[in-house]
């Protein structure tokens, strides 16, 4: 009964004085973060140790998107016509996107062009045959790209290429 009380003291002291000291007291936080790739938003939570008298987060991080590290691509396929003849364009590409993780990603991949005499960024997903949304560990996947559209009172670039590709992640 004795060792009983003993133990029952030592708990009820650790209890009340575990945290010597404010500064020495944490406790765990979610942050949430998000980031906006096309016109969807994805979020994030992380889980944090702070101090005690850390303020709980009200609104969301805002960052950049996660881009997938150990990634590689190369053009398989690529053919860019202005003009077709039918008052149309064609642009057609086959690119392997490479995931030379150990681990299966999804995601999305995000395309930079030069157009005449302008960069831009795109994701070319909605209107793919195969996006590629999903890349399973170390292996790649072919994104396939085949869009006539007409052409429009803007007019259509001369010229077409492909600069770079990054692929984001949306989970």
């Amino acid at each position: 009964m004795k060792k009983l009380k003993i133990i029952y003291l030592i708990i009820l002291i650790i209890t009340f004085f575990g945290c010597s000291s404010e500064d020495e007291c944490t406790k765990t936080i979610t942050l949430q973060q998000v980031y906006l790739v096309g016109n969807q938003y994805y979020y994030n939570d992380i889980e944090q140790e702070v101090p005690c008298n850390f303020p709980e987060p009200e609104d969301p991080e805002v960052i950049d998107p996660p881009l997938l590290e150990n990634f590689s691509y190369e053009i398989l396929s690529f053919n860019y016509e202005p003009d077709t003849g039918n008052n149309s364009s064609l642009l057609q590409f086959e690119i392997q996107l490479n995931n030379n993780n150990d681990f299966d990603v999804n995601g999305i991949p995000y395309f930079t062009v030069f157009t005449n005499i302008e960069f831009s960024t795109a994701n070319y997903v909605n209107d793919a045959s195969n996006s590629c949304l999903e890349i399973p560990a170390n292996s790649n996947c072919i994104f396939t790209y085949n869009v006539e559209e007409p052409i429009t009172s803007v007019g259509v670039s001369d010229n077409f290429e492909i600069l770079n590709v990054e692929y984001i992640i949306t989970n």
